[in-house]
């Protein structure tokens, strides 16, 4: 009978080893978690108090699921979980199959989606426009695929600009001759040109307007042009300003109701902008510019008004153009992926656009330690862990994400180099009670 029990205790010990010797063989695994050996005495089905045992068995190997240290690298795909949570992978495309880990090294395969060395594909859950999670079943997820353009071009139709004007300022005289219906305040001093377009180059004289701004705009081919606003202080006494553009050195016409002429710009006695005299209250448009690149003609409002601008006219200030934006864009390649901590992934491209592709799923358990290790570091659910619970980053116990960032192996090298050493000692001691075993049963034959 002692044989047995030693026997059992080799096969115990032997299986420690194995154990341990798996834990420092995955030590620089990333998202790898350490296994512990968990072992029960035998006894006989004896309700007799003086009963001895049968030996050791081994009763679970263990996962331990603690949290492993970060590892920051430079690659935006790589992504560390700080909390309960596990990443959702498919083996491909179509498949039902789900395996989860906590190993978050992604690259984009061949075909734009993202997945990690095993060709296993990250599952992110659907979003809208604005980044919205539109489901969070684990059903609906869809691989995180990236675009290499984003859409079709986007013609300007609006371009919002935020200035001051300077008030102390002689007003421009004779600024008639590049727009038909342009009014004449006056004679024209000796030596004053009029505001017009010369040929070569296709800009005014700077005698004939006091300042300027351009903005980049796009037609619906997405090619680009240069919009120019040229303001003239033309009246000092009811403060009016003459808004005069061109795209690429062209006069545009303003458009809406039939309006003639340049564009005012007029302001009250406290310096801001009257809405009331001003072409289209400070919303000025300018209709169907033709095009010879074979682009749609442009439609564009130079709005003066728009998202909280106030426009102003200080005597104190010079003029200073606060903000310009427009809402056109030329098509796009991808120049990177960007990952918060919510796990929203965005990707950014070249014409200055961001679209919103997905929220990594993540999944947790009930009870971690019953998944079933099927390799590559991942795992998938079984009746001991529980279903799996779907849910985004940020919410309950799923944790946050850590975007360039690796959670590393969390076996502990020295523990388990002092546990190798236990191992060997209770391995060397079982086969000690062998040989005195073996020792006490020649004895026992040698009796004549």
């Amino acid at each position: 009978m002692s044989f047995n029990i030693s026997l059992s205790g080799l096969n115990a010990a032997s299986n420690d080893l194995s154990v341990t010797s798996n834990d420092i063989a995955n030590v620089g695994t990333i998202g790898y978690k350490e296994l512990r050996a968990e072992f029960a005495d035998i006894y006989a089905a004896s309700t007799s108090s003086d009963a001895i045992g049968g030996g050791v068995k081994l009763a679970n190997i263990a996962q331990q699921f603690a949290q492993g240290n970060l590892e920051f690298t430079q690659n935006t795909l790589d992504i560390a979980i700080g909390g309960e949570g596990f990443f959702v992978l498919r083996p491909n495309q179509t498949s039902n199959d789900i395996a989860y880990t906590r190993a978050g090294a992604f690259n984009v395969d061949q075909t734009g989606t993202i997945a990690n060395s095993a060709g296993q594909i990250l599952q992110v859950f659907p979003v809208d426009a604005l980044g919205n999670v539109t489901t969070t079943s684990l059903a609906s997820t869809i691989p995180l695929t990236v675009p290499n353009s984003v859409g079709v071009p986007q013609a300007t139709t609006q371009v919002d600009i935020n200035l001051n004007f300077p008030a102390a300022i002689t007003p421009a005289l004779n600024v008639n001759t590049a727009f038909p219906g342009a009014p004449v305040y006056g004679p024209a001093p000796a030596g004053t040109l009029d505001f017009e377009l010369e040929n070569n180059p296709a800009s005014p004289d700077p005698a004939t307007y006091h300042t300027s701004t351009s903005a980049t705009v796009f037609d619906s081919q997405g090619t680009s042009h240069i919009l120019t606003m040229y303001f003239v202080m033309t009246d000092d006494l009811t403060n009016r300003w003459e808004v005069r553009s061109t795209l690429d050195g062209a006069a545009m016409t303003v458009g809406g109701a039939g309006v003639l002429g340049p564009a005012v710009l007029d302001f009250d006695a406290n310096g801001m902008l009257d809405t009331g005299t001003s072409t289209n209250g400070g919303a000025i448009p300018y209709d169907l510019f033709t095009l010879t690149n074979g682009a749609a003609p442009l439609d564009i409002i130079v709005d003066f008004t728009n998202q909280g601008n106030t426009l102003t006219q200080e005597s104190q200030g010079s003029f200073t153009v606060q903000t310009l934006s427009q809402d056109g864009y030329a098509t796009g390649r991808l120049s990177g992926l960007e990952v918060d901590e919510e796990g929203l992934v965005r990707a950014t491209f070249t014409n200055g656009q961001t679209t919103p592709l997905g929220k990594i799923a993540l999944a947790r358990f009930d009870n971690a330690q019953g998944l079933r290790q099927v390799g590559d570091t991942s795992w998938v659910e079984t009746i001991e862990s529980g279903a799996a619970r779907s849910g985004e980053a940020g919410t309950g116990n799923f944790g946050l994400l850590q975007s360039g960032a690796l959670e590393t192996s969390n076996v502990d090298l020295t523990a388990e180099l002092v546990n190798l050493i236990t191992s060997q000692r209770n391995f060397q001691a079982n086969s000690k009670a062998i040989e005195t075993a073996n020792a006490i049963t020649q004895t026992i034959i040698n009796i004549r």
